[in-house]
């Protein structure tokens, strides 16, 4: 984003932009069980696009016990878990990567791998409850900010975020969100819409809506290049970079640095110091 740019529109993810990552609970949940950091998110990032998670956030499936059952299926693949090692293994015995040899490697001072140990069990109900859970948690920066922007009136506010829908009787489906979604011109929800990022037309459908609010709105038309995307994971990050939009990068952490950028970006004063998060 070296050019000075007109910027019309922000579009925003939810988890780990808006509210706190749910990452954070997969990293909490590996470290306390012993499971290699990584893991549970490239399973579910390498069983795509068929994946229970997948299908769940494309609205194709429901949030039932098939749906747990599968999801338990995709953690526990001992061909992703394989891969996964294998590339882990790769990765820190070659000296480009910028990393560390591993203990075992270092010691035995060679660079064959290690052998492949067995395939961590993952509690993959549980763990899809505490992601959901923590994720009800306002980020203690972005949230604020959220409300400036849309108080300023000077931008239309716009929200693109892989969900999921709860079942009609469970509490996490009434009312989640809405102090979130209040923040928002255009929402687009990819269970609701048939379509999770980074698929390119889930991109072309939230530039149309944006687009098309604004016209609503007699605020004439506000284009690709006219749109700041924040997101939280570089591959979506990349196809909406493809789809025209500029892009902020959210590190897990370090949702501050965003709101600054934003700050940058706006010219608005967004950023406040807060010691703790707001309850959804």
């Amino acid at each position: 984003m070296a050019q000075k740019k007109v910027i019309k529109a922000l579009l925003f993810d939810i988890g780990g932009v808006c509210v706190v990552s749910p990452f954070q609970a997969i990293l909490d949940y590996e470290i306390s069980e012993g499971i290699p950091p990584g893991w549970v998110n490239f399973s579910i990032s390498r069983s795509s696009p068929n994946g229970s998670w997948h299908q769940l956030e494309r609205g194709e499936i429901k949030m039932d016990a098939a749906f747990f059952a599968g999801f338990y299926r995709d953690l526990h693949d001992s061909k992703l878990w394989k891969e996964y090692w294998t590339r882990s293994q790769a990765k820190s015995l070659d000296p480009s990567v910028g990393k560390e040899a591993t203990a075992t490697s270092t010691a035995a001072g060679a660079n064959a791998p290690a052998p492949i140990p067995s395939l961590p069990e993952i509690d993959a109900e549980w763990l899809f409850w505490e992601m959901m859970r923590v994720s009800r948690t306002t980020d203690q920066y972005m949230f604020p900010a959220l409300q400036k922007l849309k108080a300023s009136g000077c931008f239309v506010m716009a929200a693109l975020s892989n969900t999921v829908i709860y079942p009609p009787d469970h509490p996490y489906g009434k009312g989640t969100f809405e102090d979130v979604r209040r923040q928002f011109d255009v929402f687009v929800s990819s269970a609701h819409v048939g379509l999770r990022k980074p698929d390119p037309r889930i991109y072309e459908l939230a530039i149309r809506e944006i687009d098309s609010f604004a016209r609503g709105k007699g605020l004439g038309e506000v284009k690709a290049d006219e749109v700041v995307f924040l997101d939280d994971i570089g591959e979506n990050l990349k196809a909406g970079k493809k789809a025209g939009l500029n892009t902020i990068k959210v590190h897990l952490g370090k949702t501050d640095d965003a709101v600054k950028e934003l700050e940058r970006i706006t010219g608005l004063a967004l950023l406040e110091d807060k010691d703790t998060k707001a309850r959804l």
